[in-house]
């Protein structure tokens, strides 16, 4: 059984930092389970784009509000607490948090805990050449 408190783990190094948003990574893939889970924070006026290429990921709003548009499509959904959207074709989007935004991720496959950003707003694939 693996037990782990937000309110310990938000002040260790599974917190990861970077320009609009936090995460604190509460599953890796050191810990067997086959995803990662993870508490992310966006900012408020924050906008990111991302593009997960490597990996799947579904995100789950606690609490905030803001949008995620498709790139590919244009379409742009409301985000807000109870919304749940999944990235399950890979898909490039831009996020924008109109307030503090708090989700709940799950990466598939699991994310090893340091990962930041790539240029095209992906993360790497372990051990894959950069």
């Amino acid at each position: 059984m693996i037990v782990r408190d937000f309110n310990v783990e938000k002040n260790s190094t599974r917190k990861v930092e970077s320009n609009g948003w936090d995460s604190v990574r509460l599953l890796l893939k050191g810990d067997g389970m086959g995803f990662s889970f993870h508490i992310t924070t966006i900012y408020a006026g924050s906008e990111h784009v991302f593009h997960y290429k490597n990996h799947f990921e579904c995100v789950y709003c606690i609490s905030g509000t803001g949008s995620i548009e498709n790139i590919a499509t244009g379409e742009v959904h409301p985000i807000r607490p109870g919304v749940m959207y999944a990235l399950n074709e890979n898909d490039e989007h831009r996020l924008k948090g109109e307030t503090e935004m708090v989700m709940a991720c799950v990466f598939n496959p699991p994310v090893t805990g340091r990962e930041v950003h790539l240029e095209d707003g992906s993360y790497a694939l372990e051990g894959a050449a950069i």
